[in-house]
């Protein structure tokens, strides 16, 4: 039997396994297959607030991502996204700024965030962004 987690890799990983608290460092660990594979993740969960009435906007947030060398620690992306909990920001720009933090911190094939914010106001908001790593 292959056994595809290493030790060191590991290492690099510090809110796994502890107290939970907002945060927003995203860590990652090694991706040890050369092949273009998806990686999906999801929440119904998260939140943020309207930047001028401070009344709390709901999303169900999608996360889909090609990695090249890192995968992403599923409970440091919760704790990020919880983060944004208390957050003034408008729809368009918390689903950029997400788009943009995994970029940063995984340097993906390609990576896109969907967030399907709920009908508040009569008007639902549903909001696509997109990076797709340049050869």
């Amino acid at each position: 039997m292959v056994k595809n987690t290493k030790n060191n890799d590991l290492s690099g990983l510090t809110l796994l396994g502890r107290a939970a608290k907002p945060s927003r460092k995203l860590e990652t660990f090694p991706n040890h297959h050369s092949r273009n594979y998806t990686v999906t993740l999801q929440t119904e969960e998260f939140t943020c607030v309207c930047p001028m009435t401070g009344q709390p906007d709901f999303a169900k947030i999608k996360i889909e991502y090609i990695p090249d060398k890192k995968i992403v620690e599923s409970k440091s992306l919760k704790l990020y996204l919880w983060s944004f909990r208390d957050e003034g920001i408008f729809h368009e720009h918390v689903t950029n700024l997400i788009l943009d933090d995994l970029v940063t911190a995984l340097k993906p094939r390609w990576c896109k965030v969907s967030a399907q914010f709920a009908v508040r106001g009569g008007i639902g908001i549903t909001v696509d962004a997109e990076y797709k790593k340049s050869k």
